[in-house]
């Protein structure tokens, strides 16, 4: 038996890859290789694929059968903001467009267990400082319409052929659970600063404006090791024949920090003096996004254990530890 990872040489994929096998798993990883690294996924199988190509349900099918698998963890989707305002059909094709074709082969291939790469962009500008699960859900960009069309997806494959799903809500995530598996893709906010640094530019921040005490976007961050914790939190509640009575989690800290905020902590961590540039507003970018964790510790026993300072500090260790290392 074995569980396939979508996505798995990616980011986050590679963190939850390497718990899985440290708990004695077998892994299958799809992946086309895009974002991810054959390197960082230890001795799973790869099978190199986009998801969302006209042949990839035919392949995902033999796959399954193939090697046994019995549920599926799929990260694989694009995640950029900005560029799904760009290119809103592309980002539909590709990201429901490839889980639409994982769910056909699950289907078809008998497995009946997923764990799904939710979004906290679900929720676009909620009413409310910190957001419960059952928040009116109004995304305000492209890449949150896909999440949320997926979370309904699932809900319609439960219905109709017994699919046990959970949809996992992430906030920002961050950090990194071993120096070898850092953020590689520069899309996220804290790589994205290191990336000016180690070409010897300044950072950008995206909007100042905004009604948060610093006039910076808030948000919601998580370590990349607490949320890999929380799939496998997931993937065990849903196995067996018990009845899932829950299907949405947010997976955050209940805690905001603002982007200024994190920008001054990086320059502490890194010890490199530095200015950022302020820039206009990105599209698609709600002023503040907190996430309430309360469901998520009382159903599955899940809580983040690490803060802002050790999301930081392993950020700068993963990223000294790559190819791009700053010498100070």
């Amino acid at each position: 038996m074995s569980i396939l990872v979508a996505g798995g040489a990616g980011y986050i994929g590679a963190h939850v890859v390497r718990l899985l096998e440290e708990r004695g798993e077998r892994v299958v990883v799809v992946d086309d290789l895009s974002y991810g690294s054959a390197d960082r996924i230890g001795n799973a199988t790869l099978v190199e694929l986009d998801i969302a190509s006209a042949n990839a349900r035919r392949r995902l099918v033999n796959t399954m059968i193939d090697e046994d698998v019995t549920a599926v963890i799929h990260f694989a989707a694009r995640k950029q903001v900005g560029e799904s305002v760009d290119k809103p059909m592309w980002y539909y094709q590709q990201n429901i467009g490839g889980l639409a074709n994982m769910l056909e082969a699950m289907r078809d291939a008998g497995v009946r267990r997923m764990i799904f790469s939710s979004s906290a962009a679900v929720y676009g500008m909620p009413p409310v400082e910190v957001v419960p699960e059952d928040c009116v859900k109004s995304p305000i960009n492209p890449y949150g319409e896909t999440k949320l069309i997926g979370e309904w997806m699932m809900a319609d494959c439960e219905r109709a052929w017994g699919l046990r799903w959970i949809g996992l809500r992430y906030f920002n995530v961050a950090g990194a659970g071993w120096d070898d598996l850092g953020d590689p893709a520069c899309l996220n906010l804290i790589p994205m600063v290191l990336e000016k640094l180690a070409a010897g530019q300044s950072p950008k921040i995206f909007g100042t404006d905004y009604e948060t005490p610093d006039g910076t976007c808030i948000r919601d961050y998580i370590h990349v090791g607490d949320l890999a914790e929380a799939h496998l939190a997931a993937l065990d509640y849903i196995d067996g024949e018990n009845e899932v009575d829950e299907h949405v989690f947010n997976v955050g800290t209940g805690t905001g920090t603002s982007v200024r905020e994190i920008v001054d902590g990086l320059a502490e961590v890194t010890g490199i003096d530095f200015e950022a540039e302020e820039e206009d507003r990105r599209a698609g970018d709600p002023p503040k996004l907190i996430g309430d964790a309360t469901k998520i510790t009382s159903v599955l026993g899940w809580h983040a254990r690490y803060g802002v300072k050790e999301i930081l500090e392993s950020a700068w260790s993963g990223w000294q530890a790559g190819p791009r290392r700053i010498d100070l």
